[in-house]
């Protein structure tokens, strides 16, 4: 099912979203976050808080050094409506593979289609 607003398609958002998250290259990932993120964008999850593009793009590259090698990918859960979609993550170290974690975000859109705020939850993380 195809979640749009009025001008916005929720799905491929979620997709852009998650693609900056895989993005290695600084300058791609920047760029990503530059068109799909509000510049007082924020983001926030049990681990960490960033305010703002700069903050937000050091956030990823940290979590990619971190998990360095491991990709995100979308779960089974997805829903929207509104300037709103809910949806679940995955951790994981091939297309076929079994989680290492998993996780809920829910991002909120302004009229523009850009991300203003994402609030994550971890549902499971390795120990």
């Amino acid at each position: 099912m195809n979640h749009q607003t009025d001008t916005i398609d929720l799905d491929d958002l979620v997709d852009r979203y998650l693609a900056i998250w895989n993005d290695t290259d600084p300058a791609g990932r920047r760029g990503k976050i530059d068109t799909l993120f509000a510049g007082d964008g924020r983001y926030v999850d049990p681990l960490a808080t960033a305010s703002g593009r700069g903050e937000f793009d050091e956030l990823v590259d940290g979590a990619q050094r971190q998990f360095a090698g491991l990709t995100f990918r979308r779960g089974r859960v997805f829903d929207a409506h509104h300037d709103l979609a809910r949806f679940t993550w995955e951790l994981v170290t091939g297309p076929d593979a079994e989680p290492i974690a998993v996780g809920f975000d829910v991002v909120e859109v302004d009229s523009t289609g850009r991300i203003t705020r994402v609030s994550g939850f971890i549902d499971s993380m390795p120990a």
